[in-house]
């Protein structure tokens, strides 16, 4: 589409061939030098400013740079700026304002010159964007790997300290990996504030920034912008240490299956943070917490944590790189040492709550602010529970120490710390309001861990029905059923709220085939 404000008329306007050879080579020059300078040179020679625009990146390259707004609003609404030129150009949209006295055809010369320039320049990129992207798989695989220290000395040793990882699943994965790859523009210059690393590894696009500590939000915006226009679902997770890259590509997967079309890129630690866990009191509910975990290690407590995350065994075992077979038999393991029932739901929610309890040590303000007797009885506790581990560091010893905890299990929380007025606010505001038929029927489906059929099966109703029922308490409590941690929340919610048994055998009937009396 072209489109200019001048006429060609008048002396000023007199345009000749030798005019558009000159033109040419001071282009072709520019071009030799990078992009930037192309357009530059371009906004020179039309006396006016001229704009690459990314529909995904948004201005590529501007010149002057205050003009890339109006860039890239004259690209995606051509009609609302008439006087400027639009080219479509290596995937982009080349946009020109020239100046009024400006003549058209050197206008259009140079818009139709620099279009095909940053074609060739396009083109040539593809050629080395295969070997390049080969080496960005590579380098993802390493620091997967663990070999962080490889990385960074690959990537110039820049000084890298810190990762965010996306992991991103669609059917439009190839087309999205080409597009992201133009609007980053990867390069592993070194001593670069930070870098990003593009690959597809086992069908999934995984984008990981290496970066000093610090996230500017630019990957994460292109992201974004990505899943919208391409329909992807995306998990993100970071910033962390370069050495957890393992643990942030596990997290990303995890927050991933909690992506839904209305939120298409979910953060790890949205998920991982239930809403009830600010609300309970800090220093006996991380006390408790760090009782009922002791018996296991940093790595079967992040297995649990992607478990009840993603939801399913076979989800976990995805999102960590390993078979569903070793997932049950890690969890199975881990269910032995905390010895609790991991297939109840009530114990379910309970740990989630335990494996995302903030460390004692971020307690101690408020454990501070305890009367000096709660005090006093406090430290003597926490010394009892250091000399316990100290005793011993196998599992044996692990579990004795939980025994001996006392009220420290999974079955159920500190007294008190779920009777305070904030938690029942809480609770009250996300599952007031519920008929009884809906109440009954989404406890039942929770205590089934999310399974339609045998839910329905005990209500005696229909799948049909239970699945209308589920959408309609969707629909009232504003929640995402489909998120594992949602569901938890809700199940410790009803439970607080509840005035009756909630049994299946109370649901009310009414007759006929949908609704069968037990």
């Amino acid at each position: 589409m072209m489109g200019t404000g001048t006429t060609g008329h008048g002396p000023n306007s007199l345009w000749h061939a030798r005019d558009g050879h000159d033109t040419t080579g001071r282009l072709l020059r520019a071009a030799t030098g990078s992009g930037a300078r192309l357009i530059a040179e371009a906004a020179t020679l039309v006396q006016g400013w001229a704009v690459l625009a990314d529909p995904i990146a948004g201005a590529v390259y501007s010149a002057p740079a205050a003009a890339a707004a109006d860039g890239v609003h004259a690209a995606a609404a051509p009609h609302d700026h008439p006087y400027s030129v639009q080219l479509p150009a290596a995937g982009a949209v080349l946009v020109l304002a020239p100046a009024p006295t400006t003549p058209a055809e050197h206008t259009g010369h140079v818009a139709a010159t620099t279009a095909a320039l940053l074609e060739v320049r396009g083109q040539r990129a593809a050629e080395l964007r295969g070997e390049q992207m080969r080496l960005h798989t590579t380098l993802l695989r390493l620091l997967l790997a663990g070999h962080a220290d490889a990385v960074v000395d690959a990537l110039g040793g820049g000084a890298y300290t810190h990762v965010t990882v996306y992991r991103l699943t669609g059917e439009d994965t190839p087309a999205a990996h080409q597009v992201l790859w133009r609007a980053v523009r990867p390069t592993l210059a070194p001593h670069a504030d930070a870098c990003t690393l593009l690959g597809r590894l086992d069908g999934e696009l995984v984008v990981a920034e290496v970066h000093r500590g610090s996230d500017d939000g630019r990957i994460l915006r292109l992201v974004s912008r990505l899943c919208e226009r391409h329909g992807l679902l995306a998990g993100m997770a970071g910033p962390l240490p370069l050495a957890e890259m393992s643990t942030a590509y596990c997290d990303a997967a995890a927050a991933r299956h909690s992506a839904t079309p209305a939120h298409r890129i979910v953060p790890a630690d949205a998920i991982g943070a239930p809403r009830l866990a600010p609300l309970l009191p800090a220093a006996p509910y991380a006390r408790w917490a760090a009782a009922v975990l002791r018996p296991l290690d940093p790595a079967q407590q992040h297995l649990l944590l992607v478990w009840l995350r993603t939801g399913s065994k076979p989800s976990a075992a995805e999102a960590l790189g390993l078979s569903a077979g070793t997932v049950r038999a890690r969890i199975r393991e881990a269910a032995r040492l905390l010895d609790a029932d991991l297939e109840d739901a009530t114990v379910r929610a309970h740990l989630l709550l335990a494996l995302r309890a903030p460390a004692p040590a971020d307690a101690a303000a408020d454990f501070a602010a305890d009367s000096d007797s709660d005090s006093d009885a406090d430290s003597d506790a926490d010394s009892d529970a250091a000399a316990d581990a100290a005793s011993g560091s196998g599992s044996g010893s692990g579990e004795a120490a939980l025994r001996n905890a006392g009220e420290a299990r999974l079955e159920a929380l500190p007294a008190g710390i779920l009777d305070t007025g904030a938690v029942r606010a809480w609770a009250g505001g996300l599952v007031d309001g519920l008929e009884p038929r809906l109440r009954i029927a989404l406890t039942c489906w929770l205590r089934h861990h999310a399974r339609t059929a045998p839910a329905a099966t005990e209500l005696h109703v229909h799948r049909t029905t239970l699945t209308t029922w589920l959408h309609q308490c969707a629909d009232h409590l504003a929640q995402n059923l489909a998120d594992a941690t949602v569901r938890a929340e809700i199940h410790l919610a009803l439970r607080i709220t509840r005035c009756g048994p909630d049994a299946p055998a109370d649901l009310p009937r009414r007759g006929g085939r949908t609704y069968r009396r037990a």
